[in-house]
């Protein structure tokens, strides 16, 4: 699913970040910036582009002189053109000062209800700053049950069965020095092609629920470095009873115990790597889950373990 959000509430979130001043068009505050997905794949927000216009034009000093060298004719059509585009937002890059901005565009923006900024930040700083952050804003987005926490240093999504005991597990993790991202129901959004973000819904943020001890403010209780806004999702840790008296259930314990069950699981398009750990009565699932981690990191650097070992069977077979 893709938010609403309109002109004025990015400008009321990023604006003063990005150095936004707004000069015209204000009367345009409620135009809606979408996440739009065309087949020639236009960006949110990019350089001047008449032919194929993204949301957010962004005009700096190149894209100004552009225009200037135009005839009379052509000059004004340009402009015409720019304002017929019906873009959400037009900026000026690389100014500090609202008359470097030629009145024929301030007259255009008041009269289409276009908003019109402008910005001291260079137009290649400012063009990949409006693109990451509204790319954050607006990509789609997902929400899991599970506890989303960052363990070594990177993103993991605690899964399972309700009651399986997963928030006592985030709780024996961020006493192990580890942090809470988001209890029960964590947002995930699509940030890049082959990045998932998540965090927390406001009403839950630094909220930890326990079966016996209720809502914990995990803030309160062990300080600000004990959480984390915002992470990258880089592994699903999938938690599950090992019942060896149903057959039922053992199946899906089968596990190759050189390789693991690690998985692939798509969220939003994008396969994340998922392993599943069945917890039994005196397993440290807190130890195993941070071993899985330090496993994965190790994978994302190219070492695998299991293919190490059988190279290492294969010589002792071989005779080498």
């Amino acid at each position: 699913m893709n938010n609403d959000l309109t002109t004025r509430d990015f400008i009321q979130s990023h604006g003063e970040r990005l150095g936004l001043i707004w000069q015209a068009g204000k009367e345009g505050e409620s135009r809606l910036l979408q996440n739009k997905k065309p087949v020639s794949g236009i960006p949110i927000a990019g350089f001047l582009n008449l032919v194929k216009p993204n949301q957010v034009q962004v005009l700096g000093p190149e894209e100004v002189k552009y225009l200037e060298q135009l005839g009379k004719n052509s000059h004004k059509d340009a402009i015409s053109r720019l304002f017929e585009c019906e873009p959400a937002i037009i900026v000026f890059a690389g100014i500090t000062n609202s008359d470097e901005i030629e009145t024929a565009f301030i007259e255009a923006a008041n009269q289409t209800n276009t908003p019109l900024f402008y910005s001291s930040l260079p137009s290649n700083e400012l063009t990949e700053l409006l693109q990451y952050h509204l790319g954050r804003l607006l990509g789609d987005s997902k929400i899991m049950h599970g506890v989303f926490m960052e363990v070594m240093g990177i993103g993991v999504l605690l899964t399972g069965p309700s009651g399986i005991g997963k928030s006592e597990l985030a709780l024996e993790l961020i006493s192990r020095g580890h942090r809470l991202i988001a209890d029960d129901a964590p947002e995930f959004r699509r940030s890049a092609p082959d990045t998932i973000r998540g965090r927390s819904p406001a009403l839950l943020k630094d909220f930890l629920e326990v079966r016996g001890l209720g809502i914990l403010n995990i803030r309160a209780m062990f300080g600000d470095s004990s959480i984390v806004e915002t992470k990258r999702l880089r592994l699903i840790v999938h938690i599950n009873t090992l019942l060896d008296n149903n057959k039922s259930d053992t199946k899906l314990w089968e596990i190759d115990r050189i390789g693991g069950s690690q998985r692939k699981k798509s969220i939003l398009d994008v396969d994340i790597p998922e392993v599943q750990i069945p917890v039994a009565p005196g397993r440290n699932v807190a130890v195993i889950i941070e071993a899985a981690v330090r496993n994965h990191v190790l994978y994302l650097n190219g070492y695998n373990a299991a293919d190490d070992f059988i190279k290492r069977q294969q010589k002792l077979i071989d005779g080498d």
